[in-house]
């Protein structure tokens, strides 16, 4: 229980996989879903899972009851019932796996016992982000057949629709995925730091969220089907390989504070001074603000004269009227609480929350219209813009970069999936993110905004999920795993991952709350961490590149590495002729001389 609670910050079991095999395909089935489905050891299929999500795209956790397994000379046969709770209603799926050494058909038939409301009901199938850039074969349900490819450059709309197969070639290994009981279509997660691309019920453009009717059943399947020999040798000695010193310099570390925090930070200076973070980023937010506006600028002021910090402004424009006014407005109170911010980011409030791809955009002035009047109110400081929220919401919307001196995005691991291997899986999304990024700033410095594990704001939803149990749960607003050695562990390989993109800062975590570096009173491994990196900041980076990203993140500074277990089990690595032993989630600096 102690290693449980030093490691994931929870006594809460993780999900159990087990692992099941006929000839040269291979599968791990957990909590009512298929996941690393591998034929000749090569991972063709990520996950194949039957979510049920609510009107907040919540994830509902079904019950799983009355399996069953089979095995026979000709197929492996697996059945379970899932019982998913809504506000009352209850969904009860009937569940079947049959698994041949070439084939696989996942199959469910779900009826409500009452009208049941969901955003999305029935099955999604993951390929693996090791596909980006890969050609693939599309069948429409039209009976169209398009040779086409996954995207390389992350698309901010859904790269497929009207999906009836996908087929890729992999390794030298080939697999057909053939959908059945509705119209799937696809979208790349990637946009989410998720590793995947993600096919789906069912379309974005229809109205969500939606009925299905009482004893009114819905049924679905996938199909795959496996050929091919794989090309290459086998699994390689995990190690890393180091480079030459780069041009790219350590990101400087970042906090965000809300005025709550700053007036807490007053009263508790510890932590602060303890951490000594490059910069902080101030939230404002009128429209949540509990008093005005004056007395929140006032508390970063305060803090800022008693710390000597450089602060950025993160602002939530309202942008309902004169911007003019607003921003102008917005000036003359900083200059009167006499803070001195170093830049002022500005995102109108209303585009924290996401616009799907065919959906309205909400009500707001042309992005070139708020940064021009950004521009006449803050002439003499630098001036950015992009989102608060994530890469997904600035891939959709982007902002007219000529007119800003950076831009910003976050990003969030736990929006689709919130397992401990998915979570880590995000590491290997973001450099896709970041070469997608710089498409986008054309030059431009990338700030990356605040990318803890716990959520702040949901884009997709009304609300965060509550999480007083401290489970592992999509879009919570707290996270045990933040406060333990998994969330230091994950917030290395985070760096790892971004460092060489030339990113000018990240913000891996608040202060204090649910997204903060305290345990109550105590000091978490992420702040014992972070206190490090922040001295580090600005050292110029050496190439390093590890042969199994999922299992390892390598930081290299000209003259020491940083390395994380990225798993739960112990590990050995060859790095520069030398066997290093990590324990699980452990992080280790060496010297390089």
């Amino acid at each position: 229980m102690t290693d449980a609670l030093s490691l994931f910050g929870t006594t809460e079991p993780p999900g159990e996989a087990r692992s099941f095999r006929r000839g040269q395909l291979s599968f791990c089935l957990m909590e009512g879903g298929l996941s690393d489905i591998r034929f000749a050891g090569t991972e063709l299929i990520r996950a194949i899972t039957f979510p049920v999500r609510d009107a907040d795209w919540g994830t509902l956790t079904p019950v799983i009851e009355g399996e069953t397994i089979v095995e026979s000379a000709a197929a492996l046969t697996i059945e379970w019932q899932a019982i998913y709770h809504g506000n009352g209603p209850v969904l009860r799926a009937a569940m079947s796996v049959q698994a041949t050494p070439s084939s696989l058909v996942f199959r469910g038939v779900a009826v409500p016992d009452a009208d049941f409301e969901t955003n999305r009901a029935g099955f999604t199938v993951l390929h693996p982000v090791q596909v980006s850039g890969l050609p693939v074969r599309v069948e429409h349900t039209d009976g169209r057949v398009e040779d086409s490819a996954f995207p390389a450059r992350i698309d901010p709309k859904q790269p497929f629709m009207d999906i009836r197969s996908l087929t890729h070639n992999q390794n030298g290994l080939t697999v057909r995925c053939a959908f059945e009981g509705d119209t799937f279509e696809m979208e790349d997660q990637r946009n989410w730091s998720d590793a995947s691309f993600k096919t789906y019920v069912r379309p974005l453009a229809l109205p969500w969220p939606y009925v299905l009717p009482a004893g009114q059943g819905i049924e679905q399947a996938v199909a795959l089907s496996f050929s091919g020999t794989p090309e290459g040798q086998g699994e390689t000695a995990l190690a890393v390989e180091l480079g030459d010193i780069s041009l790219k310099k350590l990101p400087e570390l970042s906090l965000v504070l809300t005025a709550a925090e700053a007036r807490q930070a007053l009263h508790e200076p510890g932590p602060l001074q303890h951490l000594a973070p490059n910069r902080i980023w101030a939230h404002l937010d009128p429209g949540a603000a509990e008093g005005p506006v004056e007395d929140d600028l006032a508390a970063f002021a305060a803090l800022q004269a008693a710390t000597g910090l450089v602060v950025d402004l993160e602002y939530a424009a309202r942008c309902d009227g004169d911007l003019d006014a607003e921003f102008g407005g917005l000036a003359r109170q900083i200059n009167a609480a006499g803070l001195n911010l170093a830049s002022i980011l500005v995102c109108p409030s209303v585009d924290r929350q996401s616009t799907p791809p065919g959906s309205t955009w909400p009500a707001c002035p042309p992005l070139e219209e708020v940064h021009a009047a950004v521009a006449r109110a803050f002439p003499w400081i630098e001036r950015g813009g992009g989102m608060l929220s994530y890469f997904t919401e600035l891939n959709r919307k982007r902002p007219p970069v000529a007119a800003l001196d950076y831009v910003t995005c976050g990003t969030n691991p736990i929006v689709h999936a919130a397992d401990d291997r998915s979570v880590m899986q995000t590491l290997t999304a973001l450099p896709w993110i970041l070469q997608s990024a710089e498409a986008i700033v054309e030059g431009r410095p990338l700030r990356l905004g605040l990318s803890s594990i716990p959520m702040r704001q949901n884009p997709y939803g009304s609300r965060t999920m509550p999480n007083p149990e401290g489970k592992r749960l999509c879009m919570a607003e707290t996270d045990p795993r933040h406060f333990a050695a998994f969330g230091a562990a994950f917030a290395l390989g985070y760096l790892a991952a971004i460092a060489p993109f030339g990113v000018a800062s990240w913000t891996p975590s608040a202060l204090f709350g649910p997204r903060g570096l305290m345990a109550g009173k105590r000091s978490t491994p992420l702040a014992d961490l972070l206190v490090r990196l922040a001295q580090l900041a600005g050292q110029p980076l050496r190439h390093c590149q590890t042969s199994d990203p999922e299992r390892v993140a390598a930081l290299a500074l000209a003259d020491n590495i940083w390395l994380a277990n990225l798993t739960a089990e112990a590990i050995s690595l060859e790095v520069g002729g030398t066997t290093v032993s990590l324990a699980p989630f452990a992080i280790v600096e060496r010297d390089l001389a």
